[in-house]
């Protein structure tokens, strides 16, 4: 089944090329240890276990599903063949036993997501389609299917809801305010897990080419021709290490309103896991099976997510992520380096370099 070659709808055709296939593989194998902390912290959220048992409960499935086959194109044999094949074959190399039904929307914004609580739909937009080429596609379908694997399907959902909510409510201070923070809980997670899914995409098309090209047209558009993959990873490390403490604020600010992380860090995270250790024992055969995913320890996985973290603090160059790891390492005074970092606001606090002053000489200073 994941032998294609075939030239469809206008889309070019590429060689046909064996891809491994990855028998019983758990969605662990993938995960990126950021979604996996930030979905336990979702959890311990106060309030988040009713809000969640209440809409499990009331969210209208029946009526999201009729929505789309009504309104939409369901992928299928005689509609969108190649999007088809795509999808049978990224289950069957990830080895999801059921496939999900796929459907293409009218949109002319590119944008894909698997939503759904009792089983996961996969839904692509006109814009996405239209944009991709064959083999770009194909690691969004991986991509697609990976969150439907990891289980994803059921928060994003609920995300959609509760920000539509949100916006009714508004006019409620409190009510609105509960809301939210299980709103921006819930986008922490989601940006953490689309990390995660693009892992996923990647282990389908087998191909950081094609991972690449999708991401740059998703910032740029069709220009492929005008964009280059080292010039877009360079702007990634050029935004993480760019700026002062207020940068890194306003980075803070700027990424909360969004469920994805931005294409340039999503690019860079992906080209960064493609060439570790993991990535190829994976490629290689060595991974953790779903049959032993009830046997995993929940102290483990708590502890690789902190030291993942800990790697990620330790080795940023963001100016806030230094601060934090040289803090943590005893490095320094804390509000000399604020006050570097914010440029001095005051022209008479003391410079680092001044000696301490005993508290007869502070006195004196006083009267």
């Amino acid at each position: 089944m994941s032998d294609d070659g075939h030239e469809q709808n206008g889309h070019e055709n590429v060689p046909s090329r064996q891809r491994r296939r990855f028998p019983g593989i758990s969605s662990r194998a993938y995960e990126h240890p950021a979604d996996r902390s930030a979905l336990v912290a979702l959890r311990k959220l106060s309030g988040f276990d009713t809000v969640f048992k209440a809409l499990s409960g009331l969210l209208p499935e029946r009526s999201l599903r009729l929505m789309f086959l009504s309104d939409s194109v369901r992928v299928s044999d005689q509609q969108f063949a190649y999007l088809n094949d795509m999808l049978r074959d990224a289950c069957y190399i990830l080895d999801l036993e059921k496939v999900p039904p796929m459907y293409v929307s009218q949109d002319p914004k590119p944008n894909a997501m698997c939503i759904g609580l009792d089983e996961p739909i996969i839904v692509v937009t006109t814009g996405l389609v239209d944009l991709l080429d064959e083999e770009e596609m194909r690691a969004v379908v991986g991509h697609e299917v990976g969150h439907a694997l990891s289980g994803h399907a059921v928060y994003r959902t609920i995300l959609l809801f509760l920000t539509n909510l949100a916006i009714r409510v508004a006019w409620i201070p409190l009510g609105n305010l509960a809301i939210m923070a299980i709103v921006t809980a819930l986008r922490e997670w989601f940006r953490k897990s689309e990390l995660s899914a693009d892992r996923a995409g990647l282990l389908v098309g087998q191909d950081l080419r094609a991972s690449m090209r999708g991401l740059m047209k998703l910032a740029g558009g069709h220009h492929l021709h005008e964009m280059n993959v080292d010039a877009f990873l360079k702007q990634a490390e050029e935004y993480e290490a760019g700026g002062d403490l207020r940068d890194s604020v306003l980075k803070i600010l700027n990424i909360l309103p969004r469920t994805h992380p931005f294409t340039t860090i999503r690019a860079a995270e992906l080209k960064k896991w493609s060439e570790s250790r993991d990535f190829q024992r994976i490629m290689d055969g060595h991974y953790p099976r779903r049959s032993e995913d009830k046997d995993t320890s929940v102290t483990d996985s708590f502890r690789e997510s902190a030291a993942s973290y800990a790697t990620n603090v330790k080795g940023s160059k963001d100016p806030l992520m230094k601060l934090v790891s040289d803090i943590a390492g005893g490095a320094g005074d804390l509000g000399g380096r604020v006050r570097r970092g914010f440029g001095g606001f005051s022209s008479s606090a003391p410079r680092d370099d001044e000696p301490p002053r005993d508290s007869d000489t502070r006195q004196r200073d006083e009267d």
